[in-house]
């Protein structure tokens, strides 16, 4: 019974730590999109306080 026991066990890690590589993955590309993402929003107002003449995100600057 103990084997049995061991081996149900096994198979419960095992399928445990396979969802923690999907979740480990999922999260890794979430913080890629949310990299590109701060990204294009920088660029965007860059340009956009470029064109206005104004400094819409109150860092001081314009186009920076």
């Amino acid at each position: 019974m103990g084997l049995f026991w061991n081996l149900i066990q096994q198979c419960q890690i095992s399928d445990q730590h396979r969802k923690s590589e999907t979740l480990e993955n999922r999260v890794a590309i979430l913080e890629e999109e949310l990299r590109n993402t701060q990204d294009l929003l920088y660029k965007t107002l860059k340009v956009l306080e470029e064109y206005t003449d104004r400094d819409i995100n109150g860092d001081g600057r314009i186009g920076y």
